[in-house]
């Protein structure tokens, strides 16, 4: 045997995690597959494909069958380089395109055939705030650094320091969509720059003033639009350095743009013949966010969504959850019963985990959604007593809470929105990714943990025991203790009424 054969038989080897993160952008689908060693991301593979689904987005926001047909079309290739991936080690999140879809159902119905993996909807804020980590985790930066990232349907935002974003938005104008908008035809006029222009700047307003007070040390641009554009910045560089973007060379840019008259004359190496048709779009965004924003000069980092995925899956393998941070944060901003949401809290998970042996909850997420249920269900006291569960609901649904999901924030405050008085059934929201079955029984379940805490007292309720058939649960009590408590088994009997609704049973045992 050779010594090449044998060299590394005396190597040991260190538990590695193999993931991978998808994003489903406007403009193109980005997988990375990569590998966490000893708590560094290690990337072993890409595959990036122009799929523009942005450009079969009609005014009403419905997608185009042919645009729904590129999406699936790539998820097949995608589904070939995710073969033999665990359901936890792979994340996919879709951006600003199926945020606005109407059919966005459509597409994602379809995309279960391909792909055994939820596809996930993010906000864009919480988008925002992936693109900071993927940059925080790549690019060293002392002080503020300003994040921007053009995609094709929307532009975000971000101001952080180190590892922390400390204000992100997302605004409604991406390369795919201004092109439609002013470069429809191809042709690059002075005129449609100018609009174009005006048109980010005039998105841009809802958030300069904010930004251009906290202030930065550091822009840096990610996506393909801008490393397209800063690579075309550096061609005239003489000495060969890799400088800034200046709003100078950005303008150079443009003229020389409007001289090739239309975006077939765009014939730089720099450029290519994929991102032709929507450089000109998000040339337009850049000089509106430069003028806004007082840019002097901005770097170019290949880090973005699917790094911060990535980076986000190895924080979460640590236990380090950035969701406790947005719970803590809601609970101080609206004043929560932190006692009482405790107490709300550890009743809903033990019904939960007796009731989960015959129940069988399917999706990983609904004990932790519970257990977040349970925790904020009190926030809308803050506006009112009355009605406490609309306004705690209405809250959840329309607040910024980095690190969940559309869905898993749509779960939430239809957790809360329910968890007390009748049950409007035709108010429960379908959802993709969570089974509507599952979720009647954990509205069930966040009801009875708050009831039975209604009074408020701590180590008030004795060991209960739960049992379920199909459509039943079973509430154990001790002999006789709820003879003693009439007004408790007084709701407990109502409820039995609210759970009608749901399609489900509630018995009570007190022997």
């Amino acid at each position: 045997m050779s010594p090449t054969e044998t060299v590394f038989d005396a190597v040991e080897s260190r538990d590695t995690t193999k993931v991978a993160a998808l994003d489903i952008g406007s403009n193109s689908f980005h997988l990375v597959v990569a590998r966490i060693n000893a708590g560094s991301v290690q990337i072993l593979h890409r595959l990036k494909e122009k799929v523009r689904l942005a450009a079969g987005l009609s005014d009403d926001n419905v997608l185009s069958d042919e645009a729904i047909e590129r999406g699936l079309k790539m998820l097949g290739l995608v589904a070939e380089s995710l073969r033999g991936f665990e359901p936890d080690s792979v994340r996919i999140v879709a951006t600003h395109t199926l945020r606005k879809a109407v059919n966005a159902k459509a597409f994602i119905n379809a995309a279960r055939t391909i792909l055994p993996y939820p596809i996930e909807i993010i906000s864009g804020v919480e988008e925002a705030r992936l693109i900071y980590q993927g940059v925080a985790h790549t690019n060293h930066s002392d002080g503020r650094r300003l994040v921007a990232d053009i995609g094709g349907g929307s532009t975000e935002f971000v101001i952080g320091e180190g590892f922390d974003p400390l204000v992100c938005r997302s605004l409604q104008m991406g390369c795919v969509s201004f092109t439609k908008r002013f470069f429809a035809h191809g042709e690059l006029k002075s005129k449609a720059f100018n609009r174009a222009i005006t048109a980010a700047k005039q998105e841009l307003e809802m958030i300069e003033n904010h930004y251009r007070r906290l202030g930065w040390t550091q822009c840096i641009g990610t996506s393909g639009t801008i490393k397209t554009l800063f690579t075309l910045a550096q061609r005239d560089k003489k000495n060969g350095h890799v400088q800034p973007v200046t709003l100078k060379s950005l303008r150079h840019l443009a003229k020389t743009f409007i001289e090739a008259g239309h975006v077939d004359n765009l014939t730089m190496p720099e450029i290519s013949e994929d991102r032709r048709g929507v450089i000109a779009g998000g040339l337009a965004i850049l000089i509106g966010i430069f003028e806004s924003l007082d840019i002097d000069g901005l770097i170019y980092s290949p880090a973005a969504l699917r790094e911060g995925v990535l980076y986000q899956m190895e924080d979460e393998m640590k236990h380090s959850d950035i969701r406790e941070r947005t719970a803590k944060s809601l609970a101080t901003r609206y004043d929560v019963d932190t006692i009482q949401a405790n107490m709300v809290l550890t009743t809903s998970l033990n019904l939960f985990d007796q009731a989960s042996q015959g129940w069988k909850f399917k999706s990983r997420d609904f004990r932790a959604m519970l257990g977040w249920a349970a925790l904020l269900h009190e926030v809308g006291l803050q506006i009112n007593s009355r009605g406490v569960q609309r306004h705690s609901a209405y809250i959840l649904a329309n607040v910024d809470m980095p690190g969940f999901t559309q869905e898993q924030q749509e779960l939430l405050s239809t957790l809360v929105r329910f968890h007390r008085k009748k049950i409007k059934i035709q108010e429960v929201p379908e959802f993709q990714l969570y089974d509507t079955a599952a979720v009647k029984r954990l509205i069930a379940i966040m009801r009875l943990g708050a009831l039975l805490n209604i009074k408020r007292q701590e180590a008030f309720l004795p060991d209960i025991q739960v049992t379920t058939s199909k459509q039943k649960l079973t509430l154990q009590f001790p002999q006789n203790w709820l003879d003693g408590r009439p007004i408790l088994s007084a709701d407990l009997q109502q409820e039995k009424q609210y759970w009608k609704v749901l399609g489900l049973e509630l018995d009570i045992i007190d022997a």
